[in-house]
């Protein structure tokens, strides 16, 4: 399996735990959903935007299907800087905001590798 594929499918599994699930997939990421009551709404909206972002990139092929790749590898850097905002601020502690941040940063590696292996085709 190619890595967009990869990703877009992990996206999508992602997605769909945070929309069905949000507590349990908040607690994957050591995430207190009882502590936090309004974490429930935020990680449906999170999974709605990675269902989406997934199934687009799924979806597309050629210039656009890069571009999404970009896209995605946006939002990811994005979220990798937002878990270290609230950790530095105090709304994560170290472990949990690490974690979050490995995992997108992964996410970002993994479409720099994408581009890179498409670049050789």
């Amino acid at each position: 399996m190619d890595p967009v594929t990869g990703l877009s499918l992990g996206r999508i599994g992602l997605g769909i735990a945070s929309l069905v699930a949000p507590s349990a997939s908040a607690r994957l990421f050591g995430i207190d959903a009882v502590a936090n009551p309004q974490l429930g709404a935020i990680n449906r909206m999170f999974g709605a935007r990675e269902i989406a972002l997934g199934a687009v990139t799924l979806a597309s092929r050629g210039t656009l299907r890069r571009n999404m790749v970009l896209v995605g590898m946006a939002v990811d850097a994005a979220d990798a800087a937002s878990a270290g905002v609230e950790v530095a601020g105090g709304g994560l502690p170290k472990l949990q905001g690490s974690g979050l941040a490995a995992v997108a940063a992964s996410a970002v590696a993994t479409g720099v590798a994408a581009l890179a292996l498409s670049r050789g085709k």
